[in-house]
């Protein structure tokens, strides 16, 4: 579905669900997933509506969410959803998860309570949830499916020899260890519980993103939290805060915990061999940036799990991935930067922004021809960033056709540099003052590429307005 229509859409369901009029729409950044966020304004109120291709997947977060909310959990609340469950909007979080607040010297105390909430989550009474989650219970079949893709996605195209029958080997011992695992130490397990899917809030973390949960080992998700790769937690901190989660999820119970913990490593194992699958699709067969950069802490995770002899019991499994964490692997790797799109707003009577790069590509892009709101005398004070102007611009229609255009011509070249590994494009949008046209477009300019682009660096810069 075309990102006018869903903006067009989430207007509709909002205004005929809430009763209110003159919403304007703004894309957020995508993630991995194929969902899209948009943040929708009307009057001094915000929300955050979803777009969901797979209408089950829609319908399986609304009926968790609901369902925890109901059992007091902190998760988002879920307002109105739209008859075939693709689009829902639910209550505005802001925009500070749990990974973007980690440098912060209170963030031992978030990652503290983070845990204490994701314990409660986890054992919510089945009621609540079971019968709601679209994956069926954590079983050999999906270890299996999680350890063939690290296989084919990451050894695969690094080129790893290995022997085939006996890495099977090892993988089905390492799943019936996993699974065997007892029903007290499983409970709601999120599948995907890392730092960017935990909002800080005023009333403390709020989980999102749990559509693939699922009934599941309790531990998986505190390591998943914990050896998250670019969370760069140290083992000190780890012990400490996997003890404090342990120690909460057993009550006390020291030999309770000792039990739980004895499951650790086989965790660990397949937890990274899990995302280096999907870093190895996503970065080194797409070689989408973001999450190459996510290699070389995943391989140091692994390489602490071979220094201690977690893989011992493993050796085929063990081979292959001493070759993957040795040095040169790991440069390799970390090697690609990426490519950065710098987008520009800019008053044409200062002239065009400066080329740093020094290689001149770009496009520089005049909104001149377009209805001006700096000469009405209400918009003067105004910038392209402020509902005023927004709705001014959108109402006229045009600068929508405009931006396709425009947006047709970047995204072809952004695809190009892509392929060809460039590492810097430049796109400007100029207008008579560097205020209205230029920084709207700008704006959503740098919204949409960061959508369809994930793995490309964006830098926003409004040249007049740098205080914007």
């Amino acid at each position: 579905m075309e990102n006018n229509h869903i903006e067009e859409e989430l207007k509709k369901l909002l205004s005929s669900s809430a009763g209110v009029s003159q919403i304007s729409v703004v894309p957020l950044a995508q993630s991995g997933s194929n969902r899209r966020y948009y943040r929708l304004y009307s009057g001094d109120d915000s929300y955050i509506g979803t777009y969901v291709p797979d209408p089950a997947e829609g319908k399986c977060f609304v009926a968790l969410a609901r369902g925890f909310r109901q059992a007091g959990r902190e998760v988002p609340e879920v307002m109105y959803v739209s008859p075939d469950g693709r689009l829902y909007i639910q209550e505005d979080l802001g925009d500070i998860s749990l990974f973007a607040s980690l440098s912060n010297p209170d963030s031992k105390d978030n990652i503290k309570e983070t845990l204490k909430r994701l314990v409660a989550l986890q054992q919510t009474p089945e009621l609540f949830w079971v019968d709601k989650c679209l994956s069926n219970e954590f079983c050999k079949r999906q270890v299996m499916w999680d350890l063939n893709y690290f296989k084919y996605e990451y050894l695969k195209p690094q080129e790893i020899i290995y022997d085939e029958d006996r890495l099977e080997d090892d993988f089905e011992r390492l799943s019936d260890r996993l699974t065997s695992i007892p029903d007290e130490f499983c409970g709601f397990m999120m599948r995907d519980c890392q730092s960017r899917n935990v909002m800080l809030t005023e009333r403390g973390p709020v989980f999102i993103d749990f559509q693939g949960g699922r009934r599941g080992p309790a531990l998986y998700d505190a390591v998943s939290l914990l050896w998250q790769a670019r969370a760069g937690f140290d083992s000190e901190l780890r012990i400490k805060m996997l003890d404090y989660f342990c120690d909460t999820f057993c009550k006390g119970n020291e030999l309770k915990k000792k039990e739980m913990l004895s499951w650790l490593d086989e965790i660990i194992i397949f937890r990274t061999l899990q995302v280096l699958g999907a870093y190895g699709f996503r970065g080194l067969v797409q070689h989408k940036a973001h999450f190459l950069l996510s290699i070389p802490g995943a391989l140091i995770n692994l390489h602490e799990l071979l220094e201690r002899g977690a893989l011992d019991q493993y050796a085929e499994l063990k081979k292959c991935c001493l070759a993957i964490s040795s040095d040169s692997f790991m440069e390799k790797s970390s090697e690609y930067s990426g490519l950065t799109v710098e987008i520009f707003s800019f008053s044409y009577k200062k002239g065009y922004p400066v080329d740093m790069s020094g290689n001149g590509g770009g496009f520089m892009f005049d909104c001149r021809a377009l209805h001006n709101p700096g000469r009405f005398e209400k918009y003067r004070s105004l910038t392209g960033r402020d509902k005023a102007v927004i709705e001014f611009l959108e109402d006229k229609g045009e600068i929508q056709s405009f931006l396709k255009n425009a947006w047709s011509l970047i995204d072809t070249a952004i695809e190009r540099y892509l392929s060809r590994g460039f590492t810097r494009l430049q796109v400007g949008f100029g207008c008579t003052g560097g205020q209205h046209r230029s920084v709207y477009s700008a704006e959503r300019t740098s919204a949409h590429v960061s959508e369809k682009f994930p793995e490309v660096n964006v830098c926003l810069i409004h040249r007049e307005h740098p205080e914007e």
